[in-house]
């Protein structure tokens, strides 16, 4: 995948070596030419010097072909902005903006873009943003038969309540981040665009239950 980063400071280089290390094309956008030196000499990805919400510059940065943007500049303002470009004007599925302010990320979550606050951020925290694909295990039982796992969730189940996904895919939710924070949900909690959904699963059923998060509810099925 090819992926455009926007900000070259300790989280943006740190993103894009990652992302270079796990095979990815990535290309980096910040206006000070002289923050690339964080990148190191064996970085083999693009540095565009320029204004990272500015289109000229994405499309030089190949926003057109990017299946992932993130915005981790200084600026809010200016991250924000930048995600809302990456996704309306060129169509990138999996966004994700970096906030200083936490009170600002539900205005920004109801925009649709998955925002990662500054006091919360780890390199995991984004990268399963930008790369949100099967199931990441976070803890097994013992006889490894059972395990906590966040699942990648298709945007198919927005609006849906956490017991319909239970009933459809055969898994407990055990917790859903959501703006940051954990909230443990009941049978009526209904989930929200960018929620990550963490769930108890056997796990010879890993792969039933991903392939069930990723399609979607059963159009037969009620609410």
């Amino acid at each position: 995948m090819h992926i455009v980063i926007m900000g070259c400071g300790r989280v943006g280089s740190a993103l894009a070596q990652t992302l270079e290390q796990q095979g990815h094309t990535v290309a980096v956008i910040d206006r000070d030419p002289t923050s690339f030196r964080r990148l190191g000499s064996s970085f083999g990805g693009r540095r565009v010097t320029g204004i990272g919400f500015d289109q000229d510059t994405l499309r030089e940065a190949g926003i057109e072909e990017a299946g992932a943007f993130a915005a981790v500049s200084s600026g809010d303002n200016s991250n924000i902005i930048a995600a809302r470009v990456a996704r309306e004007m060129f169509g990138v599925e999996n966004v994700a903006a970096r906030i200083y302010d936490p009170r600002r990320a539900e205005v920004y979550q109801r925009l649709g873009i998955p925002t990662v606050a500054t006091v919360r951020w780890t390199a995991d925290q984004m990268l399963r943003r930008l790369l949100p694909s099967g199931a990441e295990p976070l803890w097994r039982d013992p006889t490894g038969g059972v395990q906590l796992a966040e699942v990648h969730t298709s945007s198919a189940w927005v609006g849906h309540k956490i017991s319909r996904l239970q009933e459809e895919t055969g898994v407990r939710v055990a917790f859903v981040t959501r703006l940051g924070e954990a909230i443990l949900p009941s049978s009526q909690t209904v989930l929200q665009e960018g929620d990550l959904v963490h769930v108890m699963m056997r796990t010879d059923e890993v792969h039933k239950v991903e392939a069930a998060f990723a399609k979607g509810p059963e159009e037969e099925g009620g609410h």
